[in-house]
């Protein structure tokens, strides 16, 4: 029996990447004034971050609803397959809560994990999926060992600017505008599925610095495993120079890192010039 396996674009994995990857996206949608875009679909990353930059106010983005999922669900085990659904944290949208409703007209036939992560947290998971299905196996093993290993996940971002998480609400305009001031570069992190602050740095170099430190105290990288970086904004140059700073983390150990581009679900909080990184803990 075939296991196909479902994401949604919270991941940041497109709709090409999803189809090379014989994985089957869904896409959020995002709103900026009276146009809406399937996210990873007719909006890229570069191209959202170019209308984020345009625009006076943040745009909206809406979750993947119950009825999306049913109807996907209902066209992939049509022919007997089984299907596994990875959505970004419970804790951050109801997506999760639209696929479990939806599997419950799919009783053995969809399971369903909430990755508790976000983005390149969500991605190095959904990695680790394919990787196992590679190998044959069961839906109902593939649930269990992405459960056993989903917590080992550990995603930090150090932000460009306080701006879009003040537009966003999540902190004020004096605490924005005196991080501007002061050069303080936030660093947060996915913890227990929530978005927590977890550091700060006056300017890039000590954020990089900082960075690595957290990275460090985790215990270090399972290079066995899924990982990957990535950045927000029009170009990749602060990433480059991240990874410049920090090739001792890489160094002896791949021949490079890979990278993508922020998309719109964290793009539109963390706004331009951020950088990140995805990897499973020792």
């Amino acid at each position: 029996m075939a296991v196909k396996l479902v994401v949604d674009s919270a991941s940041d994995i497109d709709l090409r990447e999803a189809e090379a990857l014989g994985i089957h996206m869904i896409p959020m949608s995002i709103q900026f004034g009276d146009r809406t875009y399937a996210d990873g679909v007719d909006l890229s990353g570069p191209a959202f971050f170019e209308k984020l930059i345009e625009s006076d106010e943040l745009p909206t983005t809406s979750q993947i609803t119950m009825f999306q999922f049913e109807e996907c669900f209902s066209e992939l085990t049509a022919d007997g397959s089984q299907v596994v659904a990875i959505t970004l944290s419970s804790k951050l949208s109801g997506t999760y809560a639209g696929a479990v409703s939806a599997a419950r007209s799919f009783p053995d036939k969809v399971f369903v994990v909430d990755s508790l992560n976000v983005c390149i947290g969500e991605r190095i998971l959904i990695q680790y999926a394919v990787r196992l299905l590679k190998e044959g196996i069961s839906a109902e093993e593939l649930v269990k060992r992405l459960m056993e290993v989903r917590h080992r996940i550990k995603l930090m971002a150090l932000l460009g600017t306080l701006e879009y998480l003040q537009k966003g609400g999540r902190i004020s305009a004096a605490v924005a505008v005196s991080g501007a001031v002061l050069h303080i570069k936030p660093v947060i992190s996915i913890e227990d599925g929530e978005v927590k602050m977890v550091g700060k740095a006056m300017g890039s170099k000590k954020g990089n610095n900082l960075l690595m430190q957290l990275i460090d105290k985790t215990g270090g990288i399972d290079f066995e495993m899924p990982y990957t970086t990535a950045y927000s904004g029009l170009d990749d140059s602060l990433l480059q120079k991240y990874l410049k700073d920090s090739t001792a983390l890489w160094a002896n150990k791949l021949e490079e890192v890979p990278y993508y581009c922020i998309g719109s679900t964290i793009g539109t909080h963390v706004g331009p010039g951020a950088i990140a990184v995805a990897f499973f803990a020792l």
